[in-house]
This record gives C-alpha cells, structure tokens and sequence, in this order.
C-alpha cells in the first residue's frame, strides 16, 4: 500500500480515461512485449531474447477497428516470495489484471504448455475477467497444430499468430474489438460516466499535458519518486539498482494542470555499459529525455555530485529542455547546508547554463517536501516558454553594450546593431552585427548572465545565433 503523503490528496492518476483496458498477460518470453508494440504499431517496449526483460507496467494506446483502447503489457508471471524482485514484478502484474476489461493470456506454441502456463491460467480463471487465449510463435505450417495444444489450459480455443512476423494479428484485433463490444455493452451507464471524465480532462488540457522526464544515475530514486508522486506503487521497487530498464510514461492530474511523467532506466557511464539490453535501456532513456519539455535530474544527496550527475546535466542543457534539480533522500543528510551549498557549487562550476537552476530537497521515500516539486517543474516550464518584446529586449541590450564595450578584434571594434528573440522552448536570440560571427565567448556570456537577471531565466538554456548585417557598399 502507498504511503499517504501531502501531495497524494492534490495529485491522482489518471488510470481511468474511459478507453477500454487490454492487458496482455502470461509468463516471461513468450512473446508479450512484441504483441504489445505490433499492437500499437511502434516499437515502444523493450525486446530481447532475455526473459524478464519487462519489469514495470507499459501502457499505450491502439487503435483496434476504429476504436482506440488502452492496452497494457505486464511482467511475466512467475512464481516467488512477495518480497523477492520477482514476486514485486508478479504483484505489479495482477494489479493491471484486476482492472483489465479484457486479458490476453499469451503462450508459447513452440515451447508447449508448461506447469507455469497451466498455474497462471487456472490463477486466471479465478479473476472473472474475460480472457482472450493466444497462442503467440505459431508461425509456419506447424504452428496451428502446436496453439491446439493450449486448449488444455481451460481458456476457450487458442487464436494463433506470430507477433513477430504479424502472422494472424488481423485476426487477433478482430477478436479483441468483439470481446470488447460484448463486455462493455453490460454497463454502458459506466462508460458514459469514464467517457464525460476523459472529455473533461481533455478539455481541462487543450495543449496536452506538461511532460516530464525523471533522469539520473542508477539507485538515486527515481521509481519511488513516481510513486510517492502518484500516490500508488505503480513503478517496482527496491534496494537492487537498475530495476527499471524501460521508459514508462504514466499520466497524472494535479492542481497546477495535467503531467505526463517518464520514468527512465538509470543512466551509467558509457565506460561501463557491456549488456546489450542495458544500451537499449539507455537509449530508451535519452530519447525520453529529448522528447521532455522539463526533465528532473534526481540526486542521490547523501552522496553529492558525481561526474556521471554532470554528464547526464550537459546532456540536458546541450538538449535544451527545462531542468528541476532533485536532491533525493535529503532525510538522510545529517549536514543540509553544507551538502546544499556544496553541490550547487559544484554545478555553478562544471556547468554555468545551469546556474540558477530550480533545487527541491525532498525524500521520496518518507513524502517530505514532495509537493513543493510540481510547483517547482511548472515555474522552469513557464521560464523555458519566456518571449521578450523585441523593444524591450533591445533596450536592454544597448544598455549592456554600453556597460561592457565591445572589443578589438584586429585592430578593429567589432558593432552589434540589435537584437531579437526568435523562438522560445528554450529562448533563442539573434544578435545583427557587423563581423558578429567573431563574437568573443566571453561576451556570450556577459549577455547571457545579463538575460537570466533582467528577464528571470535563470536555470533554463539560452541560445545565440550570430547574423552579419549586409554592407550597403559592398560590391554585389
């Protein structure tokens, strides 16, 4: 049970959104996560030969028949102790089941039926909650012959594709939008209510939901961070590092507007990334992170700054998004401000478009300080939107050429003519000058450290772009 915490009563999941909810269940490695991404049509959850290769819930949406559904792949189920990974990774899994309006039980028609099939589907059966049997590797002139067998499970006859090479897939939707239709028509008055809710949240988010990445190095807390966020155990958790190896986007409403939160594998150095798998991880991570408009670069406090922190912070200043500095586990700092001061001193050092960055100390863990952190990512969204008025900035920036004068460049005084803001998401200006593309980076600097004060940007990347005015003289 998640622990209550301030932010759960302003917070809550929007794990109803009137869609339809397919899980795809079964044991590992029989195929689960490729039926989830041929469904959705996009490689969207992790694939590899290695069993147990998902961990957490991944949700995304598929549009079967015309109708979109919210489709679910779980963990494989496999029997363990509740307080093993394996028995968390099984519990994550029978909570998707239980809300599931339909459940595609997924075998192996090569391997046949083994005891755990035969476990898990008698477990269930139990749920009463429709089930869809598949037989999933039945391809080639075989594999209808060996998805027969699954008939023994008790499920209804086994629907036999391949999800790798689509073989039956057609088929398989057609089903799933039958079964749909025959259980969502014996409580339609359930529906209307789930569908007005999800047409108010629409409406309460006409540009979409502000979406979040959650970065940093394995072990700082990132999944209970999730969780104490939403106010349930959605993401698996424990003292293992690395327990999550893909992206997981989970949407939640709050006071401040609606967010969509990505939680991220933790990112190592390079150095030591061997495992294939734990290179998708990282690159799952990565593209996460650059499809984010804030992203929360979590710290272990307890341990300060390490060089893989500041990797992992160029990363996001040279990607150009919005950063909040997460100072996680800060119940366990016995020296606050001298831990505090000592780690935003290292990154006003090693990396200056950081400096002013957004800082919440908070532990995941306990709930402290937890609510002072939506806040804080919705203030860094709206600094990394800021548009100037192209008056006022130039204003400012005759003032700061007339504070700092340019310098000599061979001889010869360079001259800046104006300025203007051409984009936002992060700011970007355009400087027009003559010989302009000789701009010390020291002057970038100065006016860079003059924007962040006169117009609030602080903690949020700033970017020049350099264009020489055209000589009226210059031969043509």
């Amino acid at each position: 049970m998640a622990k209550k915490t301030k932010n759960s009563r302003a917070v809550s999941s929007l794990s109803t959104t009137g869609l339809p909810v397919v899980v795809i269940a079964g044991r590992p490695n029989v195929g689960k996560s490729t039926l989830f991404n041929r469904l959705v049509g996009r490689k969207q959850a992790l694939v590899a030969d290695t069993p147990g290769v998902t961990r957490d819930r991944k949700e995304g949406v598929a549009l079967i028949r015309g109708q979109n559904i919210r489709l679910i792949d779980t963990a494989g189920l496999e029997e363990a102790a509740p307080d093993t990974l394996l028995g968390r990774m099984r519990a994550s899994s029978e909570i998707a089941l239980r809300d599931a309006d339909l459940i595609l039980f997924c075998v192996d028609a090569r391997a046949g039926i083994t005891p755990a099939d035969a476990h898990f589907a008698q477990w269930i059966r139990k749920q009463n909650r429709p089930v869809l049997l598949v037989a999933n590797k039945a391809e080639g002139a075989r594999g209808s012959a060996f998805a027969m067998e699954a008939y023994a499970l008790g499920l209804g006859k086994p629907l036999a594709i391949s999800a790798e090479h689509g073989d039956g897939v057609t088929d398989l939707m057609w089903e799933i939008a039958d079964r749909l239709s025959a259980s969502i028509g014996q409580d339609e008055q359930e529906d209307d209510s789930n569908a007005e809710a999800f047409e108010t949240f629409e409406e309460d988010s006409p540009t979409g939901p502000l979406r979040v990445t959650i970065v940093g190095r394995p072990n700082a807390g990132k999944s209970t961070l999730l969780n104490t966020l939403l106010g349930e155990e959605r993401m698996i958790t424990g003292p293992e590092p690395g327990l999550t190896r893909d992206s997981v986007t989970v949407p939640l409403k709050h006071d401040l507007g609606t967010f969509e939160i990505v939680d991220t594998a933790g990112l190592r150095r390079k150095a030591r990334i061997d495992d294939a798998l734990e290179k998708v991880s990282t690159s799952a991570s990565i593209e996460a992170m650059k499809m984010a408009e804030v992203v929360l670069l979590v710290l272990d406090a307890t341990l300060g700054v390490q060089e893989q922190d500041l990797q992992i912070a160029r990363l996001i200043e040279r990607e150009g998004r919005a950063c909040v500095l997460v100072l996680n586990k800060w119940d366990l700092v016995k020296n606050r401000a001298e831990t505090r001061k000592a780690i935003l001193d290292r990154l006003s050092i090693s990396l200056a478009q950081m400096r002013g960055v957004p800082v919440v100390a908070l532990s995941a863990v306990t709930g402290d300080a937890v609510h002072k952190l939506l806040p804080a990512v919705r203030e860094a969204w709206e600094i990394w939107n800021t548009r100037i008025p192209t008056g006022e900035l130039n204003r400012w920036f005759h003032e700061m050429l007339a504070r700092h004068q340019l310098p000599l460049i061979e001889g010869r005084r360079l001259k800046l003519r104006y300025m203007t803001q051409v984009k936002s998401r992060p700011p970007t200006f355009v400087i027009f000058g003559t010989r302009v593309e000789r701009l010390p980076d020291d002057y970038k600097r100065y006016l860079a450290n003059g924007l962040r004060e006169a117009f609030n940007l602080q903690g949020v990347p700033l970017r020049f772009q350099l264009r020489a005015t055209k000589n009226p003289y210059a031969p043509t």
